[in-house]
């Protein structure tokens, strides 16, 4: 009997003792996560083995999981404020002549009143586009952006994209070439995606890279398809080739009326949207050549 008693109070010893234990780690973790909201960076201490250790690595995680997602929010904020800070200046660049060759064409007597209107109109298209790449922009980050994937020919569909281009490149005095193949390769994408991706690509080489020639070439390489877009404007500084797709980003001399550094921005994202991949290799007084991949449909037939 008296065996029985002692084997009970060692028991119960035991238990009180694994009891205080908890609640001293309890009041440990009590008192770090205060201290956490004072110093973010604080890691809780890990003693020994077993189940509270492993509760405390996780507490760890967890926390240092939120603080990347911080950093992340941080930067985004920052982005933002950097982005509403350009359109500033992006939006009243145009509309400030806007307003200016309309109060101009009130006048009875302005003159020449049809070349006022023409440049009126040209600075509203620079408003109608830049509203249209920030409302882009904003329905990617807020991932409202819905996608109708289907198969296309992309031969077929690059050819009546580029189309489009060709009196706008003719007015600029752009001179064109393509060596798109008859052959039909078929690739999953949205429409209206991959039409948005080749038209920024377009853009910005006519409006930041000064080209006066533009070249598109479409290959099938191992299962893939290669769309180049190479144009030979003014080449992209080796320094900002890491950071061209990046939002808000501008490269020296890239800032134009309608610049914004959302245009490649948008692109990388629709692009990766679809499986696919983007990249851009330029070479001073050679080409600048934008090249997009997207995985190539399997014949089904």
């Amino acid at each position: 009997m008296t065996g029985w008693v002692i084997v009970l109070l060692l028991i119960c010893v035991g238990t009180l003792g694994y009891i205080v234990h908890i609640r001293r780690q309890l009041a440990e973790w009590r008192a770090y996560l205060k201290a956490v909201r004072e110093e973010p960076q604080r890691k809780l201490f890990v003693r020994g083995d077993g189940l509270l250790a492993e509760i405390n690595f996780e507490l760890n995680d967890i926390l240092a999981e939120n603080r990347r997602q911080l950093v992340r929010l941080h930067k985004a904020e920052a982005a933002n404020r950097q982005l509403l800070t350009d359109l500033s200046h992006d939006v009243r660049t145009p509309l400030a002549s806007l307003t200016g060759y309309l109060e101009a064409l009130k006048n009875q007597d302005a003159a020449p009143r049809d070349e006022y209107i023409q440049v009126a109109y040209r600075k509203a298209l620079d408003l109608e586009a830049l509203i249209d790449m920030l409302f882009q922009w904003f329905k990617l980050e807020s991932r409202e952006q819905l996608y109708q994937p289907a198969d296309y020919d992309i031969n077929e569909l690059t050819r009546e994209i580029l189309i489009g281009y060709i009196p706008q490149w003719e007015n600029a005095r752009i001179s064109f070439a393509t060596d798109i193949p008859d052959e039909e390769w078929h690739v999953r994408i949205d429409r209206a995606a991959y039409t948005r991706v080749i038209g920024n690509i377009l853009s910005n080489a006519v409006q930041h890279g000064n080209c006066t020639r533009i070249e598109v070439t479409t290959e099938c390489v191992q299962g893939r398809v290669r769309i180049a877009i190479a144009n030979d404007g003014d080449a992209i500084p080796a320094d900002s080739l890491l950071f061209i797709f990046d939002r808000l980003y501008k490269g020296d001399g890239a800032r134009r009326e309608c610049g914004n550094g959302l245009g490649l921005a948008i692109a990388k994202e629709l692009v990766c949207a679809m499986s696919g991949e983007i990249s851009v290799t330029s070479v001073p007084g050679g080409q600048t050549v934008f090249s997009l991949t997207f995985p190539l449909q399997e014949d089904k037939n």
